[in-house]
């Protein structure tokens, strides 16, 4: 692994319009974001439209610091953007334009390259709902070193992925992530019956994972693998909005995994990254350096 880890984020860069504002988001950005934060070479793998939001978004990742040189330009469609409104909780619904730029991620001879020496991917069930963006995913996972994790982030939002896709995806995956209400949508879809440890236990037999990553809200968290796990109860804050919350839960989870950290400690630095979240707006809040500097310790 290399001194300061590579860690790529590929699928949706988009805006998030929220009621109080337009804010950067995109799961797959927003965990490179918040990996970058806490260490890691944090790189975001995307497309934008050759128009004014795209270019307002390759400023943004300049001012970030953030390399945007494997976000591509595309012509003809418009840049992503998601309409956002919160639950008196500040839970996020979502309505989500397509055909847009990050439908059409092309693979290049770069990515290829990328793929190789990155430590860590991560990748959603969303964008692979075009043709053009689940072939570049798929070749990027495939080109991949053996030692690379590789972590799938679960999203069942519509339009919700068949489950032949996410068969083949999760045959390409050492790591899942998913919450409660998609874990139960998971066992119905491949027909998996029991309590959530018999859930977790079956995954682990049908696929090559070496953990489970359950998220629970202000619950807390679930580490689940073979014959290991840890559980954490939590940090229940007055939650802003829980808009990345769950990405930057992830970040710290694979700078942790790729570090070698103990799961229990992995799993409090998770779930205190994912807490302080869920107190700012937007889901690419600057993280203080204190909190940041103890994710990585």
């Amino acid at each position: 692994m290399n001194a300061r880890p590579l860690v790529v984020g590929i699928g949706e860069i988009l805006w998030d319009l929220l009621p109080t504002g337009t804010e950067l988001g995109g799961a797959p950005a927003n965990f490179a974001f918040h990996a970058s934060a806490l260490g890691a070479e944090g790189v975001i793998v995307s497309a934008v439209g050759d128009d004014e939001p795209g270019r307002e978004i390759l400023a943004a990742l300049e001012r970030r610091k953030l390399d945007r040189s494997y976000v591509a330009t595309v012509d003809a469609v418009p840049t992503g953007a998601v309409g956002v409104s919160l639950d008196a909780e500040g839970v996020p619904r979502y309505v989500i334009h397509q055909g847009v730029a990050w439908d059409f991620i092309p693979w290049t001879p770069s990515l290829r390259d990328l793929a190789r020496r990155a430590d860590a991917v991560c990748y959603g069930t969303l964008a692979q709902r075009s043709a053009a963006t689940r072939e570049t995913i798929r070749a990027f996972l495939d080109a991949t070193g053996p030692a690379c994790l590789r972590v799938l982030d679960l999203n069942l939002r519509p339009p919700a992925p068949g489950r032949d896709l996410i068969h083949g995806l999760l045959e390409r995956s050492s790591v899942l992530k998913l919450n409660d209400d998609e874990l139960r949508a998971l066992a119905g879809l491949f027909g998996i019956e029991g309590a959530e440890t018999e859930i977790l236990a079956r995954l682990l037999e049908l696929y090559p994972l070496s953990l489970i990553a359950l998220t629970k809200g202000p619950g807390g968290s679930r580490l689940f693998g073979r014959g290991r796990e840890s559980v954490h109860n939590g940090y229940p804050v007055a939650a802003a909005d829980t808009v990345g919350a769950g990405d930057a839960f992830t970040a710290a989870l694979v700078v942790g995994l790729l570090a070698k950290k103990r799961w229990d400690l992995i799993s409090d630095r998770a779930n205190r990254i994912a807490s302080y979240v869920c107190t700012r707006r937007g889901a690419w809040p600057e993280i203080p350096a204190d909190l940041a500097a103890e994710a990585r310790e």
